[in-house]
């Protein structure tokens, strides 16, 4: 199963939904987990320069936050391969491009930020492809972390390189999370 399609998770007109919040401590350290009652909208690493904090509109609230929770747990025991969570990704066009692209590399796979430039149609778009991988909201479930360098270096990761790389070694059946 493949994660439903990324898309703005509001247009004008449209009424502001109500945006839920609870911490997951993962194997990877705590994460924060935020949406709709209906769909995720963040994933942020608790010790990311960047970390998403909540917002003082948003309600603690676990319950919207189990099935998001169930497959992250499945995942890092090694038995999830591919998320099946409806996502409400806000971006731009490019970025949810990029973000969508993401979604195509099959677990235990990784690709060139250049080759995921020619997956979306624009080789010559590499800088942007970083920055929208970096972006990237929803980090896991939109796997950021399968994209390495030319040289098959780990660059950036807002969790940090050593949680990329125990992420990648987790897809790779060289380490078990749980």
């Amino acid at each position: 199963m493949m994660n439903r399609l990324a898309r703005p998770s509001q247009t004008k007109g449209e009424n502001v939904k109500a945006v839920y919040y609870t911490t997951y401590e993962s194997p990877v350290g705590p994460l924060l987990l935020a949406g709709e009652s209906a769909a995720l909208r963040c994933v942020s690493f608790a010790s990311s320069k960047r970390s998403a904090a909540p917002r003082t509109e948003w309600k603690l609230d676990k319950k919207p936050f189990a099935e998001v929770i169930r497959q992250l747990q499945a995942y890092f025991r090694g038995e999830l391969k591919a998320f099946d969570l409806p996502l409400a990704m806000e971006g731009t066009e490019f970025q949810l491009r990029v973000w969508n692209a993401l979604r195509t590399i099959p677990y235990g796979e990784t690709v060139s930020y250049a080759q995921l430039a020619e997956r979306i149609g624009n080789p010559k778009a590499v800088r942007a492809v970083g920055l929208a991988n970096g972006s990237n909201p929803i980090p896991i479930i939109v796997p950021c972390h399968r994209v390495i360098g030319s040289n098959g270096s780990l660059t950036g990761f807002g969790g940090g390189l050593s949680t990329k790389k125990m992420l990648l070694e987790l897809e790779n059946k060289q380490l078990s999370l749980l």
